[in-house]
This record gives C-alpha cells, structure tokens and sequence, in this order.
C-alpha cells in the first residue's frame, strides 16, 4: 500500500520527536504539560467556535442524541481537561524507575522502564481524548499521532494545534503531538501499514472501529473493547443498594464503554426488585427490554431480541432478563461479557467471592457502579483508554503501560565461559 506524502511526514516528524522525548527529564516534560493546561484555558473560546461547527454538522446529521452529547464541549468540560493535565504533571514520571540486583559475577543488572516510542490512537466522537492521549503520551516520553473521527474533527484540530504549540514553544521537540487532519477511512487504513515510524496503535471506539483495526494494522495494537457490562442483583441483594447502583451505571453517562448494557435480575427477587428499579428507569426514559419474566413483571418494557445480550448501545436502553440463580448468572455474563467491567450486588459473602474469581474481565465489582472503571477514578490521572485483553496491559491504561522494558547491565570485563 503506498501511504500519501502527508502521512510518511507525519511519521516522520513523530519518529525524529520520540528520539529526543524518550531521554527528556521529569521536569522539562512537567513544563509543557504544565503550558498545554494553561493554553487550553486561555484559548477555550476557539475551541468552543470550533466544537459549535462539529456539534451543528452533527445536529443536522440527525445523530444520536447521546452522541452528540458525547461530542459537546462547555467552558466547565475544557476546564476539566485543563485540570487533567495539571493532574498528570503530578503523578509519578514512569520513566526510568525499575529493579537493579547483582549476579555472582559481579554483573550489574537494572530493568527499567523506558518509552514505547511512537504511539498512534485511532479514535472516535469524543474530543476529550486528544488531550488525554497526548498528555499521557507526553509524560511518559512518547511522540504521538492522533486520529479522531470526523465527527469532531474542527474541535480536534483546534485542540491538537493549542497543545502542541504550548508544547513545542515550553521546550518540546516539533511533532511531539500530531493530527491527522484527514478522515477519509483510506487514510486510518495507511496509517495503520506505518511500521517503520509507529510502535504502537491503540484503536478507542465502537465495536467496529476497533475490530477494523484489529484485522488490517501491521503495527501491534493494544485493544480497547467494547463495553457490555452487566449487573447481577442477587437474591441476598440489599435493594437500596442495587437500585443505586444499577441506575447509576445505567444512566450517570450512558455513551460510555462502562456503562451498563445488561441488567440480571435472581428470580426470587425479581417481582420485587424490578418494579423499583424500572420506575426509576422509567421516569427517566431508559428503554427496557426485557425477557419474558420481565415482561410479567414490567408491562411497559419491550420483548429483548436474542441480538440485545451482546449489543452496546450506548445510549439509554437496558436489556434485562431474570436468571435461576448465580450458576446461570455466571453462564450468561461468559456468554456475552467483552470482558470489560462486571459487578453483582449482593450481601452473600459466598455468591460474592464466586463472582469475583469466576468472572473474566478488566473489572469485576461487588455492589459498586461499573463506572468507576477509569484510570482518573483508579487514581492514576487520565487514561487512554480500557485495555480488555491480556497484553500487555489489561484495564484503565495510565503512564505505567505507555512503558516497556529495557536492560541496562554493568559490567567490568566478565565475559561467558
């Protein structure tokens, strides 16, 4: 595949950039992220014109309204963006920490953590992630190339331009942060045969944008998954407690991928248990769709298709079914979890230490919301992204796994015998 001009530059600049990134301190690395916080702030009414543009193309589009949602910026979200960077100049810098120990011929070993290099993110609507990625990637001593969708492609190209400038005018070198401006899908698919300058691409979006990734990069990929979370209200469940819980992983910020898609429901509770949670759900507008035990209980939820137990739907439906007991609770989640965040609500000590050493996933609770799977909730600043396979990182991904490993040995004249 020959890749356009304006790319093979991009990942040129990127490579050039790694180079002089990766042995970059703390402190000159503390000092950009520190001028990309306050040039967010100061620069926010172009951004807001620029996001106004993507937010109206989006309208007339008739996009989803979570969508859209998704893709809106205020003066407080630009805030919050400028606060994240600020929180990332705060956390620990990963580079160079690790082991150091001595051999028996007096060999000095030390594995220490190093940048992967050039990191490219393929992503979708939300703006936010421009600034997230870039930070991480800039404090943990990575160029980046950025691709966003064409959905918030004004509102990208303003951010990109507002925190690299800040960057490269505090000390950084010229195509630390890049953006491909291009949307074309043709242009991702180049991106992704880019070997020779990229080290890494992390796809952040739909079920198909990263499948897409999966099937056509030469690069290694880092996948972050879908989201079909459930939640399991056992029959020992505190209601209170699981109305909460489940409304609020629901409905708190529903076009998330830790948001809940499935709600499993004990049938020994379910004629109690569900009348509260579905006029919660209810008043709020969140469409059930349920099996046919739900459907005795709830007359206004619809009849779930067998395609609901593994859709996404980011957005304000829930399908519901009502399950014998833990064992076929258990079966479903394997059946349908993208092996993301799962939580059961429950007083039974038993039921939940089962749940938690049997269920394969990211993120597994007991009577807590799905949502607080989040690098900035976990405590480690931004994130850039929910890794849900088993390399090399699994769960929010923060500064530690945009490092690899590098061995650095002492020596004084030994030699193998």
């Amino acid at each position: 595949m020959e890749i356009n001009k304006e790319l093979l530059l991009i990942g040129q600049k990127a490579k050039n950039a790694s180079r002089r990134l990766s042995f970059s301190g703390t402190q000159a690395k503390n000092k950009a992220l520190t001028a990309m916080a306050g040039a967010l702030k100061e620069r926010q009414e172009e951004i807001l014109r620029a996001n106004a543009l993507d937010v109206q193309a989006a309208e007339e589009k008739g996009l989803r309204k979570s969508l859209v949602n998704r893709l809106r910026l205020t003066k407080e979200t630009i805030q919050e963006m400028s606060r994240s960077l600020e929180e990332v100049v705060s956390l620990p810098d990963p580079v160079g920490g690790g082991e150091f120990w001595t051999r028996p011929n007096g060999l000095r070993i030390q594995k220490t953590r190093v940048p992967l290099g050039v990191v490219a993110m393929i992503y979708e609507a939300r703006p936010n992630v421009t600034v997230d990625a870039a930070a991480l990637c800039i404090k943990s001593g990575n160029a980046c190339i950025l691709r966003g969708g064409s959905e918030a492609i004004e509102s990208n190209k303003v951010l990109a331009k507002v925190i690299a400038e800040a960057a490269e005018e505090n000390g950084l070198p010229e195509g630390s942060i890049q953006l491909v401006g291009m949307t074309d899908r043709e242009y991702a698919l180049q991106l992704m045969k880019m070997n020779k300058y990229i080290d890494v691409i992390i796809p952040r979006g739909g079920a198909g944008l990263i499948q897409t990734v999966i099937e056509n990069s030469t690069i290694p990929v880092i996948e972050t998954g879908t989201g079909v979370c459930h939640a399991f209200v056992d029959k020992d469940a505190d209601f209170a407690k699981a109305v909460s819980i489940v409304f609020n992983a629901k409905t708190q910020k529903p076009g998330v991928c830790n948001a809940l898609e499935t709600l499993l429901v004990h049938q020994d509770v379910a004629g109690e248990y569900l009348p509260l949670i579905g006029k919660k759900f209810q008043d709020f507008g969140v469409e059930i769709r349920g099996c046919e035990k739900v459907l005795r209980v709830l007359e206004y939820a619809t009849q779930a298709e067998a395609e609901d137990w593994g859709t996404e739907y980011l957005d304000l439906i829930i399908s519901v079914k009502v399950v014998k007991d833990l064992d076929e609770a258990l079966d479903h989640i394997y059946m349908y979890s993208t092996k993301h965040s799962e939580t059961i609500i429950t007083e039974n000590y038993t039921a939940a230490q089962r749940f938690l050493h049997e269920i394969d996933a990211a993120a597994v609770y007991v009577n807590a919301s799905t949502r607080f799977t989040d690098g900035g909730r976990f405590g480690f600043g931004a994130e850039i992204g929910i890794s849900t396979q088993k390399l090399h990182s699994r769960g929010p991904m923060a500064l530690p796994e945009l490092t690899t490993i590098k061995y650095i040995i002492y020596g004084d004249g030994q030699i193998v015998t």
